[in-house]
């Protein structure tokens, strides 16, 4: 088997109840344990603050980016910070939740291409910029912004997204972080109905 991190990787039955709770949450959930849960365990405290964010950002419920967005920027981000953990687990949640089987493969390879609205297309701009060029984010990249709809909420939530998931790649990267096999394949053949 593979390694899923340079780093030890706890077992289940060693980790705080607290991060054994919600990764069990996530298994029921999904069928099985996303390799990041275990590979950021390596450091509970570390893991705790990481999913706060992470949850802050991702399940809030306030401001007007869709649960599919917030996946699109994490993935074309991603595939700018050559992360492979990210834009492949990622883009098998971008699929699902934008029920399109080639859209995390277009925006991970190239989002100017990709088949999404013009809304969206703004948005993986400033996206972008932020990942690759913050110090030039100006007035500017604002105004082209709120005629597709988005308050300077939404901005700050689009950065935030970027800057986190700017964080997640690097530790992802350095640690050698694997993805799981099964995310290869979600949202891209209809599943089996029972």
């Amino acid at each position: 088997m593979t390694a899923i991190s340079r780093y030890p990787v706890p077992e289940l039955h060693d980790l705080p109840e607290d991060l054994r709770a919600r990764i069990l949450e996530v298994q029921a959930k999904a069928g099985f344990v996303p390799n990041v849960f275990l590979a950021l365990a390596h450091r509970p405290a570390e893991w705790r603050a990481f999913m706060a964010y992470h949850d802050a950002l991702l399940l809030k419920e306030t401001g007007s980016l869709t649960k599919g967005e917030r996946e699109m920027i994490i993935v074309a981000t991603s595939a700018a910070n050559h992360c492979l953990y990210c834009v492949v687990a990622h883009g098998a949640i971008l699929r699902i939740y934008e029920k399109q089987p080639l859209v995390a493969d277009q925006v991970a390879v190239n989002w100017r291409k990709a088949d999404i609205t013009p809304r969206q297309r703004a948005m993986l701009a400033f996206a972008m910029k932020v990942c690759e060029r913050s110090h030039e984010v100006d007035d500017a990249d604002f105004a082209a912004l709120r005629p597709h709809g988005f308050s300077d909420e939404d901005i700050w939530d689009i950065a935030a997204i970027t800057a986190f998931f700017g964080l997640s790649n690097r530790m992802a990267n350095v640690t050698g972080m694997r993805p799981n096999d099964a995310f290869y394949l979600m949202g891209r053949v209809p599943k089996n109905k029972a």
